[in-house]
């Protein structure tokens, strides 16, 4: 079997972090199952072995950055051992030592073998006697260092403490050595194990998932420089590539979101468990941004150079917050997706974004995006497009506020916001307010995004 390389799990990366490995050396495993946590530019995400069979070697520990294609394991099939990498003496014999040149030489030219030489104990460089030791000093500390993980695991096996809490530790990172039990006999519980990485998240200042990010030295008056991950770096880049070169306008509108309430609400009483029950405001919203887009095809388009190219597809990108940064999933082909179809695809998508169990291919493209702030209390805001998409649709909260009814009478109303950031090299202000006209019309009958 091949040796197991960093692979590319994004269209830009170029290399990766190997955060976490999953599997230690010796285990079995199979095609499919996840083997390791590996940081992109875009996200950490969970990835899954290419082969089935041993782990026999890991050439990347926790915390490597490599290149991708290089080496970071090997899989070996039954009595399958990885290849040798040869040591510097043994490279280095391979080259003839100047005396063996000179004798050489010596019997080619006179015919007669040359005189002896000395031992070759005495002869050696002292570069090479310099090598061998490094080599056993470093055979020596690695031996040292294999052990210390041996007897750390020994120590914590004998706390006393559930499995889950066993589990959970290891999901978090936590010693279970420093945790204090607070179940029978001083056993240590989930509620423990959680409290500890609590505690530790905010005395060290690291995220919910136990990675400490790099601090940076201090310049006069700051009070923290945290180094770039993969991701924030790729996100700085592409919002100059953004704001720089494309031409943003916006477009807002203010949507009646009172048929869309009833709607829900309506759905809503299919009871507890049903399908209906789980279509949210936001599904909607994704349905209709389609919808008014096969009505309005010239805004599912992107500027190439000297061309526009219109797509047949609306491959829909929806914006999911994760810990470091912001995913953009894409359900494809969402022209051709009921309401409760993109509901579920939606969903499913965000849900394995934020547990770093997406596909590259799942989040790469897209003809345009939605991003809803709705559920953080934002009443509206201006997003930035994700190039080359054309345009990129920004939905605020629904607010309850006075308005005129029909018969001329101050009523509560339920109004959202709708901003549409827009690429003027692909959409002019009268096509992207066609679409706009289109995506009210939808929202305010959603009758018709039943059919």
């Amino acid at each position: 079997m091949p040796e197991i390389q960093m692979p590319k799990l994004s269209d830009t990366m170029t290399e990766g972090t190997l955060v976490a490995w999953k599997k230690k050396k010796g285990d079995q495993v199979s095609a499919g199952e996840v083997l390791a946590e590996i940081e992109t530019d875009k996200a950490t995400m969970e990835w899954e072995s290419p082969e089935d069979g041993t782990l026999t070697e890991i050439y990347v520990q926790e915390g490597g950055k490599v290149n991708v294609g290089d080496k970071i394991a090997f899989i070996g099939g039954e009595g399958e051992e990885a290849p040798k990498e040869e040591a510097p003496e043994q490279k280095e014999e391979k080259q003839p030592k100047p005396a063996e040149q000179k004798k050489e030489k010596s019997q080619a030219e006179t015919g007669k073998p040359a005189p002896a030489q000395k031992k070759e104990k005495e002869t050696e460089p002292p570069q090479q006697k310099d090598v061998g030791a490094a080599v056993s000093a470093a055979r020596s500390e690695g031996k040292q260092q294999e052990a210390r993980p041996k007897e750390e695991k020994r120590e914590e096996a004998r706390v006393k403490a559930s499995p889950v809490a066993r589990r959970v530790a290891a999901e978090l990172g936590v010693d279970l050595s420093s945790v204090e039990g607070t179940g029978p006999d001083g056993r240590v519980t989930e509620t423990d194990v959680r409290g500890a990485a609590k505690s530790k998240t905010v005395e060290a200042g690291v995220s919910p998932a136990g990675k400490q990010p790099t601090r940076l030295p201090l310049q006069a008056g700051e009070s923290a420089r945290i180094q770039l991950s993969g991701m924030r770096k790729i996100i700085a880049q592409r919002l100059v590539e953004s704001l720089g070169p494309v031409p943003h306008f916006y477009l807002t509108i203010d949507v009646d979101a009172g048929p869309l309430m009833e709607a829900r609400e309506e759905l809503k009483s299919a009871g507890e468990g049903a399908e209906a029950a789980k279509i949210t405001v936001n599904d909607f919203v994704l349905k209709a941004a389609v919808q008014a887009a096969l009505k309005v095809p010239r805004v599912n388009a992107s500027f190439d150079g000297d061309a526009i190219v219109q797509y047949a597809d609306v491959d829909l990108g929806i914006a999911v917050a994760i810990e470091d940064g912001l995913l953009t999933p894409v359900i494809r082909g969402a022209q051709n997706k009921s309401l409760g179809e993109i509901s579920e695809i939606a969903k499913d998508l965000a849900h394995r974004a934020r547990n770093k169990r997406m596909k590259p291919e799942e989040f790469q493209g897209g003809t345009f995006t939605v991003s809803n702030l709705g559920g953080m209390g934002i009443d509206s805001f201006s997003a930035v497009i994700n190039p080359p998409q054309g345009f990129i649709l920004a939905v605020g909260k629904i607010t309850r506020v006075p308005v005129i009814d029909d018969c001329d009478q101050i009523v509560v109303g339920h109004r959202m916001s709708l901003t549409m950031s827009c690429d003027h090299r692909v959409i002019d202000g009268a096509l992207g307010a066609e679409y706009l006209k289109e995506l009210r019309h939808l929202l305010e009958n959603p009758a018709l995004l039943l059919v």
